[in-house]
């Protein structure tokens, strides 16, 4: 059993923001099981490691000994969460919700204990609610109030139009909260508000105020957009494990620091002493094939791990790659570069619409994973192996 101290730690590790610290101190010394609630609309079928990050906390109070509460939103998916959004977004069918609901549920648990987590469903306590309950709900916060949220506000004054509706996305939220008696909600940082709406809600309804943790927003593989499919530099659990494994030995020096924090769960002391042992000479290489293994073993077993891995030597290691590839070394001033510039300015293509052509056509690899984002951006370090076609290679380092 690990002190109030060892579990506020481990609680703490890769969080944004903890409020309010003095509370959640209080519950951990009562000594109960708290109850711990995650919310995840189910508007797409696939999770990619960004998703993970909330997953990965949740993983640690479970280990905590406290009582995980998974919450699917199949009554606010089909409101559309208007966090960070410029626009309305379109509500999902109750079909499209319930397909992406079963999927959530069989991929959370290549993370959670299944015997430990409750699985909750907010059309559970919103249905039986109603369109009298749902206006008494409403009326519990002012336009004022909503419209201090930063995307609210931006798009208040930029002539953007807000749907009545979106407004009731942060009560439903806040009201899960009430529904669930949590004691401590886990978001984004993106979330902020709505986590907040749901402390004034219990408070309303006479419930001691759950305590907020925040987690960043892990960038994607370029390293500078929050991980997206849309954007094309995500990472999804389910791709095959040479995928998984190729596309995270793609990352950054500086970002493989950033997905130790965020999605490792080796110990603190060890990520650590990694660090120390690059900075006195270590391939960073070596210390990525680890956290590309550890992630494959995580969603497809150890065994496809070492399998990866070995494709991966094979490939890269073994003559797959031509001994006498060209090294290039670009300038990026700090600021992160187009995919379609690196490929001109390495001598792989003749011009960017070269560069554009090829990635469309499919036949542009960065160490060996195939790209299909033309916006791809990179940033710092490397090096990066680029192929283009079956026989030009570049392996390029950027400054």
């Amino acid at each position: 059993m690990l002190s109030v101290e060892d579990s506020l730690a481990l609680i703490k590790r890769g969080v944004d923001e903890l409020l309010i610290e003095s509370e959640l101190i209080e519950r951990l010394k009562n000594g109960r099981p708290l109850r711990i609630k995650a919310g995840f609309d189910p508007t797409a079928p696939d999770l990619h490691l960004g998703h993970t990050v909330l997953i990965n906390k949740l993983k640690h109070f479970q280990d905590l000994g406290h009582h995980v509460m998974f919450l699917i939103g199949d009554f606010t998916g089909m409101i559309g969460d208007p966090t960070g959004k410029n626009a309305t977004r379109p509500p999902l069918s109750r079909e499209q919700i319930l397909v992406n609901a079963q999927t959530y549920q069989e991929q959370v648990f290549k993370i959670l204990d299944p015997h430990k987590t409750e699985i909750c469903f907010n059309s559970t306590w919103f249905e039986p609610l109603g369109a009298a309950g749902m206006i008494r709900l409403a009326a519990l916060h002012t336009v004022a109030r909503m419209l201090e949220r930063d995307d609210f506000s931006k798009r208040y004054r930029g002539g953007q139009p807000i749907a009545i509706h979106e407004f009731l996305y942060p009560l439903c939220q806040g009201y899960d909260s009430v529904a669930m008696k949590a004691d401590v909600e886990l978001g984004g940082t993106d979330q902020k508000f709505n986590l907040l709406v749901g402390r004034e809600m219990q408070k309303h309804y006479g419930q001691a105020s759950q305590c907020i943790l925040t987690m960043p927003l892990l960038e994607g593989l370029d390293g500078v957009n929050k991980m997206s499919k849309s954007l094309g530099n995500y990472v999804g659990i389910n791709e095959p494990p040479r995928e998984i494994f190729g596309k995270l030995m793609s990352v950054s020096d500086d970002l493989m620091w950033r997905y130790f924090d965020l999605l490792s769960f080796r110990a603190v002391g060890e990520v650590a002493a990694f660090r120390r042992e690059i900075g006195e000479g270590r391939n960073p290489r070596d210390v990525k094939v680890l956290l590309a293994q550890e992630i494959v073993a995580r969603f497809h077993g150890a065994a496809a791990a070492v399998d990866a891995l070995s494709d991966f030597e094979t490939r890269f290691r073994q003559g797959a790659i031509p001994e006498d590839v060209d090294d290039v070394v670009l300038t990026g001033d700090g600021q992160p570069m187009a995919i379609a510039q690196i490929l001109k300015k390495a001598g792989l293509t003749a011009s960017t619409s070269e560069a554009l052509r090829m990635i469309d056509q499919g036949g542009v690899r960065i160490d060996g994973v195939k790209i299909e984002d033309r916006n791809l951006l990179l940033q710092g370090s490397g090096p990066f192996v680029l192929q283009v076609g079956k026989r030009k290679y570049a392996r390029v380092v950027i400054h």
